[in-house]
């Protein structure tokens, strides 16, 4: 197929278009680069533009005879989104409304949408299900789950379907070490972790040690960025081939908090991390488990790298051998 993939220079983004790419789809890549890399797509048919630029989006429709959009490009920092929730609204939804219509207007009606764990707020049950009630607890998670209800109504409205993939903390790299995470400011554990192995950082911060959980820490679940890159080549196949359009939830069922992850983190890199506590960061829920049966009954997906200290030593690799991210 033909595949527009916004935000495609970015972290999950880039990791998806190799993906797609090794099944011989044919990607563009539209990215403004505020925080991809043109480095993370060598090879690939690259527009330097943003997603709300409905002309720019139509042209690209129309001159590479697009057939599905991926849609990654997005404001993802929970603890920003509660400081400025404007901007996460207008680069989310405002944004995100602006690509369904254009979607719509060139008849390129399939889309996967890179959502979040965050739509459901505090869980009430874990691991999540897609049914859990939706109650986010910071703006990020709101505009996700809004681009969600519009999508559900285009699709009732104008016909178009959508795979939407909620997941919550992407970590790895690609194992041939090709390309990682590369953010700046970086805000994910497992890099802090890494950067603060390597000398980058004095510190790693633990934002709250006061959660009711089993050591005071947040708990969430670690999904390998290339089995996330999987599933949206899955869901890309299923809405190609007739699906109807759905919500999947994706994770390996397992979660482990900051504490853990730092052990872990600790044993693969052979020393140990120098920690210290803060307060806790408006917005962040005790726990995050998703429950992915349903994605691995109606679509077949499995994860390849489940282990959690697989997941990190992917990330040393990349870490340990490009310390200044796709700079070096």
């Amino acid at each position: 197929m033909n595949i527009l993939v916004t935000g495609g220079a970015g972290y999950i983004g880039s990791h998806t278009v190799l993906e797609l790419a090794a099944r011989e789809h044919r990607v563009v890549v539209l990215d403004n680069l505020t925080k991809g890399h043109r480095a993370a797509v060598r090879g690939i048919e690259f527009v330097h533009g943003d997603t709300g630029d409905t002309g720019l989006l139509k042209d690209i429709f129309r001159k590479h005879q697009i057939e599905a959009v991926v849609h990654f490009a997005a404001s993802s920092l929970v603890g920003e989104s509660v400081r400025q929730p404007a901007g996460y609204y207008y680069s989310n939804l405002v944004k995100g409304l602006a690509l369904l219509d254009a979607m719509v207007e060139s008849g390129v009606l399939r889309l996967v949408f890179s959502s979040t764990a965050a739509v459901y707020g505090e869980p009430v049950e874990i691991p999540i299900p897609e049914e859990h009630p939706t109650a986010p607890t910071n703006p990020y998670g709101a505009t996700k789950l809004a681009l969600e209800g519009a999508m559900r109504w285009y699709d009732q409205a104008y016909g178009l379907r959508y795979a939407s993939l909620r997941y919550f903390n992407a970590a790895g790299a690609d194992p041939a070490g090709e390309i990682g995470e590369d953010h700046n400011p970086e805000t994910h554990l497992i890099p802090l972790v890494l950067k603060s192995a390597v000398g980058l950082i004095p510190h790693l911060e633990v934002f709250g040690a006061d959660y009711p959980t089993p050591d005071g820490t947040c708990v969430r679940d670690y999904i390998h960025v290339s089995d996330l890159a999987a599933a949206h080549v899955l869901a890309l196949d299923a809405l190609a081939g007739g699906a109807a359009s759905s919500v999947y939830n994706l994770g390996n069922g397992n979660g482990y908090s900051v504490l853990e992850v730092i052990k872990a983190a600790e044993e693969v890199v052979g020393k140990p991390i120098n920690i210290k506590y803060g307060p806790r960061r408006q917005g962040d829920p005790a726990a995050l488990v998703a429950g992915s049966r349903k994605i691995m009954d109606e679509l077949g997906w499995r994860p390849r790298f489940a282990d959690l200290k697989t997941v990190i030593e992917t990330a040393w690799r990349w870490h340990s051998s490009h310390p200044a991210g796709f700079d070096k």
